[in-house]
């Protein structure tokens, strides 16, 4: 038996220590659990990595203590190793990656247990008694009868205003042995007081019964198989019934005794799939099979959460972003929805792709993963395509129950503005088509992705804007609050009267945001009812989803809204979909644009037809002619696919090349301009001569948090070669006060 662990010391720059295993803890301290130790005279905690016989070291101190007391150690075998790769492609600490892969309350066992007082009742009253109780103190009889009618255990203050009796009267029937009040612990349950009507499965059409029985042959081969499969692709077009098709493989997968993690891009889509999972899979099966993870809840809420299905109590996880690290018992399958969304890629350290990270854990855990999308990205799509294709392609070329597809009309803004049709936000046909569909009693939804009321502040006299002080940012106008307002580092400022620059009064807003088309629609339609969904108003727990329970039960006629309205959403009475500026998104300095604008564009289209009645799209735009507006009127994603995938490889842009971006910032510019410009140098001096160094150059968002920013981009066949020469070069690097330097592989926006 092993007498000596190795480990990862947390909070420290990666360093790892031997220490003793003490007798009682001997066949209980395990690789991936997680353990107290002295270091220094203070207790620290860390992460076994490994077990062995002896150390290297003569005198080695002795493990404190255990820090949960879990069967198994909280980082399976799989997840460590997942770990490891993370750390290798992404150039990033060990450390920090393991910080990802455990809730801080996890990984410091500092959550308390939630505890509650309930009563009981404990003395049946005689006749006698029950007079004497009505005569002389009917709020106590009011207690005796609620928890005759209840035959069970009430937690204390719910009894309390459920019968609106005061304390005293609960003490006194205490003191005298009618009733028991008690603690009790209790689970923090993210659901509590939610009920969720059974959904019986729909009958599938014939494009998804293939691609349903090839997941189920992939499912039922599992335990054969010595290797893990390919990923699987699923491209439906929107409307397809793909959700359908995840919760038919994830039955099979539970049948298997197996258990399932889905993953969705965004927080705000997690409540409407956890409702429909629920629906589907709890109602029969009568258990709490399904755990979430994301950071809108609690951390009690997420602590008991992981620790659910960490034990097995719950099969199914379902999350954004970080819940790719799950720990999942006997994981059989694993959903990517939305695979080509950017929000799947973390934007701080460790900078990981949820997606590719869940591709890889499926590889460890050889089980089958399905990344679905009717849009998917460049990357994925390119992998089902070439001869040694990585991926196997499904695919849902029609909506499901037959379903048209809707009609898209595209709105040149340039004429609407030359013959004065628009209003600044709506052009006439955009304004005729609501009026005609609020007259019929449908929905509409008006999209646009730029929060506020107006995306700038410009003097006329002198041209200046109302920019950031901190970043090379224009300061966005938000009516309801009166201030200007930084969405990158969040600074406020007060609405100036007057021009800073040359106090002129002449200063007017320059372009729009959705409380400017909120305004807008308010003043053409003041008979509407109208709600709003954007991040200024999106901020309190639950508000979402009480937002689409509203325009679900057609409490809103128009739906105002950013990104979080372009996806998921499925409401049958919306049949016109508005989008009030196509050009946002479309003319970013990033070769990306492109295909995130088509994404867009076709996500939010989709929302429109979903019922009985066909739908109807209007995209507003100045440039009418681009390719990714016109293959988005169009559904054509293999048209789309096609003319981008062309120029992806002309330029020698991914999926044909690799990119990893190395950042330079600081607060003093010439500084990091001089640092920038001398490490690119030692990097290409470093490098092979056939990965592609670019100069040291500015941002595109060239300040951003008080920080100038330069960017050095590499393009090269393979990003783990490309990774592991540059943490040579940083490894060798002294870097000056004030230069922080961080990596980013495969990174998503080039900002």
């Amino acid at each position: 038996m092993s007498s000596i662990a190795r480990i990862l010391i947390d909070r420290t720059e990666g360093t790892i220590l031997d220490y003793s295993i003490p007798e009682e803890y001997r066949g209980k301290v395990a690789v991936g659990g997680r353990v107290a130790v002295p270091l220094r005279n203070k207790e620290v905690f860390g992460t076994v990595l490994e077990l062995q016989a002896t150390s290297a070291f003569p005198h080695v101190k002795t493990i404190s203590r255990l820090l949960v007391s879990e069967e198994a150690p909280l980082l399976s075998l799989c997840l460590l190793e997942l770990a490891r790769w993370m750390a290798n492609y992404y150039v990033t600490p060990l450390h920090t990656v393991l910080r990802s892969f455990l809730p801080g309350t996890i990984r410091d066992d500092s959550i308390a247990k939630k505890i509650r007082r309930v009563v009981s009742l404990i003395k049946q009253a005689s006749g006698v008694e029950w007079e004497g109780l009505q005569r002389r103190a009917p709020q106590q009889q009011k207690i005796i009868e609620a928890l005759l009618k209840a035959n069970e255990k009430i937690p204390l203050t719910a009894l309390l205003e459920q019968i609106g009796v005061s304390a005293s009267s609960m003490t006194a029937l205490a003191k005298a042995g009618w009733i028991l009040i008690e603690e009790e612990v209790c689970a923090r349950d993210p659901f509590a007081g939610e009920k969720v009507l059974s959904s019986p499965p729909p009958t599938l059409n014939s494009d998804q019964e293939k691609v349903i029985q090839v997941l189920y042959e992939e499912l039922d081969s599992i335990s054969e198989k010595k290797s893990s499969s390919l990923p699987f692709l699923l491209h439906g077009v929107t409307g397809s019934g793909k959700t359908e098709v995840y919760l038919r493989a994830i039955e099979r997968a539970l049948a298997l005794g197996k258990s399932a993690l889905v993953l969705v891009p965004e927080i705000a889509l997690t409540p409407q799939t956890v409702e429909r999972f629920r629906s589907r899979f709890e109602t029969t099966m009568g258990t709490r099979l399904i755990a979430v993870l994301h950071s809108h809840l609690s951390e009690g809420e997420r602590h008991e959460e992981w620790l659910r299905l960490h034990r097995g109590e719950a099969r199914i996880a379902i999350g954004a972003r970080s819940a790719v690290f799950a720990p999942l018992q006997n994981l059989g399958l694993i959903i990517v929805d939305e695979e080509h969304e950017g929000s799947y890629k973390q934007e701080e350290s460790p900078r990981y792709h949820a997606r590719d990270v869940a591709v890889m854990r499926a590889h460890l855990e050889k089980c089958p993963i399905v990344l679905g999308s009717a849009t998917p990205s460049m990357e994925s799509f390119y992998n089902t395509q070439n001869p040694g294709a990585k991926y196997r392609l499904l695919e849902l070329p029609l909506r499901a129950d037959h379903q048209k597809m809707p009609l898209v009309r595209v709105l040149d803004l340039r004429l609407q503005v030359r013959g004065k049709q628009a209003d600044g936000v709506l052009s006439f046909p955009l304004r005729q088509a609501i009026t005609a569909r609020l007259e019929l009693g449908e929905q509409v939804i008006l999209f646009l992705n730029r929060r506020g009321f107006a995306s700038s502040l410009l003097c006329q006299q002198c041209g200046h804007v109302c920019e950031c002080p901190h970043c090379s940012l224009a300061l966005t106008f938000h009516r309801t609050s009166n201030t200007l307002v930084c969405h990158l580092c969040g600074v406020t400022k007060k609405l100036p009267t007057v021009c800073p620059e040359c106090r002129d009064p002449g200063i007017l807003q320059r372009g729009m945001g959705t409380q400017r088309v909120e305004a807008a629609i308010q003043q053409a339609f003041p008979a509407a009812r109208l709600a709003r969904m954007d991040t200024d108003t999106m901020k309190g727990k639950g508000i979402f989803q009480k937002t689409l329970d509203r325009f679900r039960s057609r409490q809103i006629d128009i739906l105002i809204g950013t990104q979080m309205i372009a996806k998921g959403l499925d409401f049958p009475n919306v049949t016109l979909v508005g989008i009030i500026n196509a050009d946002t998104s479309l003319h970013a300095p990033d070769f990306r644009a492109g295909e995130r604008t088509f994404q867009l564009l076709t996500q939010v289209a989709g929302r429109a037809g979903r019922g009985d009645r066909e739908g109807e799209v209007m995209i507003q735009t100045y440039t009418p002619v681009s390719p990714s507006i016109q293959f988005a009127r169009h559904h054509d994603y293999h048209g789309f696919f096609d003319q981008e995938i062309a120029l992806r490889k002309q330029f020698g842009y991914p999926p044909f090349q690799r990119m990893i971006l190395v950042q330079v910032r600081g607060k003093i510019q010439e500084r990091a301009s001089f640092f920038a410009a001398a490490l690119q140098k030692k990097i290409r001096q470093t490098l092979p001569p056939e990965v592609a160094v670019g100069e040291a150059v500015p941002a595109p968002l060239e300040r951003a948090h008080g920080q100038y920013r330069f960017h050095i981009a590499l393009k090269g066949s393979s990003a783990k070669k490309m990774g592991t020469a540059l943490r040579s070069v940083l490894e060798k690097t002294s870097f000056p006060s004030g230069i922080i330097t961080t990596i980013d592989v495969d990174p998503q926006s080039l900002m």
